[in-house]
């Protein structure tokens, strides 16, 4: 435990006292039971100036995973509008799909195109229809409100097509008549819902023999009546956040498939990376391409799009673009400097396509898209996640250098890789602290226990070194609990703004029906959307900053670490392994557990998948498929002992697993040997089935050797053999401390902010010290409080925000924040 925990330990013993001394009164009721209440004090310094919190501090991650753009944001009502679905995108997709077929119909790729990037089109005979689903259950209308249609068409001897719109319950629209003549050319309408619905289709019949494509249906209503627009609702949800940035688009999208563009010399790739020219000018030009989370993406909202959006919510535009590493599983360098320079002066031409007059090339586009202004770009990341530090670098540097040349006034974003530590984070930031770049990309996804741990991750870092952006970062579930985790980690990203000076959460979108990864901020399908908890969470750091931390100091919970203790596993993960001679020793080497597989397995309990069965004096694991295999033998009481057991890897891609301090199902300690596809091998901790790696290094199993594996655990210390030789050790001794508190000042208001996470089950009683500042009597309070497993649904939000008035503010005052709870008092200086 260090000397800083401690200390808060010894303080908290004393602030029932303290307390009692001020002879102040609880702000709400004093639980029935004294169990029920934990008393702290919290300290505020208002004459020291703490760090200044910029504008930006918060943002929001936009990728397009989830179906968070087509089907989502995007408020496109057709799926696979150009006929462009592959099976390069997803194996179950043909041109077809999403669209059903009456008569005759087919899709065509020859030089009758409507241009050379939209690659396909329809042909449909005479008397024939195409009806399209839509996405989730249908196409949604509302009853009363418009949806403009268009379609691309030619038909030389001429054509009547019939658009209509309907359900299972019959018409939700009067069908309108539209005239082809001739060759490509747009035509529009427009239909007028009659009735509200969430299973409607679009069908559009051709009375005699016409070519379509681009079949499109918007609703007239969406985000600031953008005719290319976004859906309303999701737009809304974005700006109700007030971020300070928009990062885009991606993320994965940008460091995975192809980095060659979609042209004939390049074969038309269809699994390429996220290039912003594909994305630009006339929609029915824009690329398609695969999108890595296993559909289609139209680029319909590309970059114009995103740039308008950043605009329109006030909030400052951050691209990422590829650094010719690719990574999320491929992680290749790609060792073409034609194509490298290439990609650099598209990056280049970003930038002038945001900032360039309307005099240069790409402001000249920009105009013509309807934005004359610049887009008033200052940050742009290049890479993102790169598992390869070196290789990256030596990249990026080349991006950095021509971009500080062209536009010096440009802040140029690096990464640190895809995790919170290890080799390739230290590499990655050893490389960025000696080129001493401007900003540093951290990404992580950890349990809601590695959060509470970790407040204090920023505390140490440098004041003078490269800043820090925090792009991607959640809490594995959107539980309130998550939420709450989240909370109390944000008290430490205000604490040292000045060293962390963007954020955001990551993924900001989830279509319900279409989930590729979790947890997600906002949910949705095609009639209603929602926000999580850990959306309220956001939301209320977002909204209530402030402008610089007022230092304050508060006591710790008392008594929150013990020794690790539970009982023992065995598993593996997409392999088969065989395990002997277990044996368990306390401390003083008496024997807890002994099993050499001689007879049977009944000490075992199974818990994992896969299949288990003792042969030939083994225990062995046969099911190669199988991941978290999991089995325990002993008291989940145990502690300070020893764990022997012979393992052999058998078959399959990665290696075994030893687990120690198993509690249950979702609460345990293993080693995990081989892990990551047999690349390298960890210590991962389990916390209500949320793992965070506690100590890693790079190394692989050998199939059919016997490998000695010894585990001490002493208190909260451990050490690792393999072989009789230490591999590695660990403390594990950071409390997960569910009290946590920063304060801000907001000099528009002049308020002091007091924001308060009390992850606990009891409330917290605090003594709150103002420090002297005269302040109004008067406080507004915005709480978030409910069960820690409380979800919010479409029906149902349980966690939302609740306003009221505490008007027994003064220099020394008491306040009980909520089991439970995120509490911010905003307080004004008189």
């Amino acid at each position: 435990m260090s000397r800083t925990a401690r200390t808060r330990l010894r303080l908290g013993l004393g602030a029932s006292a303290f307390l009692l001394a001020v002879g102040l009164i609880p702000a709400a009721p004093t639980p029935a039971h004294a169990d029920d209440v934990t008393d702290y004090a919290i300290t505020v310094d208002p004459t020291a100036k703490g760090a200044k919190i910029d504008d930006t501090m918060y943002g929001v991650f936009f990728e397009d995973i989830n179906r968070a753009a087509d089907g989502g944001l995007y408020a496109e009502l057709v799926q696979n509008r150009s006929f462009e679905y592959s099976t390069d995108d997803n194996r179950t997709y043909t041109p077809l799909t999403s669209w059903t077929v009456a008569g005759a119909a087919q899709v065509v790729n020859d030089d009758g195109r409507l241009n050379a990037r939209n690659r396909n089109y329809l042909s449909l005979g005479a008397g024939s229809s195409v009806t399209n689903a839509g996405y989730n259950t249908g196409v949604r209308v509302e009853a009363g409100k418009k949806y403009d249609f268009s379609v691309w068409a030619r038909a030389a001897a001429g054509a009547g097509l019939s658009v209509a719109l309907g359900d299972a319950d019959g018409s939700l629209a009067d069908a309108r008549q539209v005239a082809v003549k001739g060759g490509w050319a747009q035509y529009r309408a427009t239909l007028t819902a009659t009735r509200t619905s969430s299973t409607g289709r679009l069908t559009v019949a051709a009375s005699d023999a016409v070519a379509l494509d681009m079949v499109s249906l918007f609703p007239r209503d969406t985000y600031k009546h953008e005719p290319n627009g976004l859906r309303k609702d999701l737009a809304e949800k974005i700006a109700a956040l007030h971020p300070g940035f928009v990062r885009f688009p991606g993320g994965c999208l940008v460091n995975t498939g192809s980095m060659q563009d979609y042209s004939e010399a390049s074969g038309y790739q269809r699994k390429r990376s996220y290039q912003w020219k594909d994305t630009v000018g006339p929609v029915e030009t824009r690329a398609t391409n695969s999108n890595v989370w296993g559909y289609n993406q139209s680029y319909g909202l590309g970059y114009y799009e995103y740039f308008r959006l950043a605009e329109d919510i006030g909030a400052m535009p951050l691209p990422v673009v590829p650094a010719l590493v690719t990574g999320c599983g491929q992680n290749k360098a790609v060792d073409d400097d034609a194509l490298l320079q290439r990609h650099i002066q598209d990056t280049l031409d970003l930038i002038e396509f945001a900032n360039g007059p309307v005099t240069s090339k790409w402001g000249k586009i920009r105009a013509r898209m309807g934005h004359p202004k610049p887009f008033h770009l200052t940050h742009i990341e290049v890479g993102n996640e790169e598992n390869l530090p070196v290789e990256f670098f030596a990249r990026f540097q080349r991006f950095r250098e021509a971009i500080d040349a062209k536009y010096p006034y440009m802040t140029v974003i690096s990464n640190s890789g895809p995790d919170d530590a290890g080799s390739t984070f230290d590499t990655a930031w050893r490389l960025n602290r000696d080129a001493n770049v401007d900003m540093v990309d951290e990404h992580y996804y950890n349990s809601p226990q590695w959060f509470l741990q970790n407040n204090d991750r920023y505390d140490s870092y440098s004041r003078t070194g490269p800043k820090v952006f925090l792009g991607e970062y959640a809490s594995q579930g959107n539980t309130f609990k998550n939420g709450l985790a989240e909370a109390a980690y944000m008290t430490g990203l205000e604490r040292n703004a000045d060293v962390v000076k963007l954020a955001s959460y990551a993924p900001l979108f989830a279509n319900e029906d279409y989930v590729q990864w979790r947890p997600d901020m906002v949910w949705f399908n095609n009639h209603a959307s929602w926000g999580s908890a850990d959306y309220e969470v956001q939301k209320l750091f977002m909204t209530n900053v402030g402008d610089r931390v007022v230092p304050s100091t508060a006591t710790g919970t008392p008594s929150l670490t013990g020794p690790i203790s539970g009982a023992v596993g065995l598993s593996t993960w997409n392999t088969t392994a065989a395990y002997d001679d277990v044996r368990v020793t306390d401390a003083d080497g008496n024997t807890l557990l002994s099993d050499d597989f001689s007879g049977d397995a009944s000490q075992w309990t199974h818990t994992g998948s896969g299949s288990w069965a003792v042969q030939d004096g083994q225990y062995v694991q046969t099911t190669e498929a199988a991941e978290n295999t999991m089995v325990s033998a002993g008291d989940p009481s145990w502690h300070d002992y020893d764990l022997r057991v012979k393992a052999t890897k058998k078959a399959g891609r990665e290696g075994f697993l030893v687990a120690f301090g198993v509690k249950d199902t979702g609460n345990y300690y293993w080693w995990n040997l081989g892990g990551w596809n047999n690349t390298q091998s960890a210590v991962e901790q389990a916390v209500d089935s949320g793992k965070s790696t506690l100590i890693s290094k790079a190394g692989s199993i050998e199939t059919g050797r016997a490998y000695d594996i010894d585990i001490k655990v002493r208190g909260r210390q451990v050490t690792l053999y393999l072989d009789g030789q230490e591999w590695g050790s660990f403390t594990d001794d950071k409390p997960a401390e569910p009290f946590r508190q920063v304060v801000t000042k907001d000099h528009r208001t002049g308020d002091l902010i007091v924001k308060v996470v009390n992850a606990q089950a009891s409330a917290a009683r605090t003594a709150i010290d103002l420090g002297g500042a005269k302040v109004a009597k008067k406080a507004r309070v915005t709480t978030l409080a409910a069960a820690p497993d409380a979800v919010n649904t479409e029906t149902a939000t349980p966690v939302a925000p609740v306003t009221s008035t505490f008007s027994s503010v003064a220099d020394n005052f008491s306040y009980t924040f909520p089991a439970n709870s995120v509490t911010f008092l905003r307080i004004r200086q008189k």
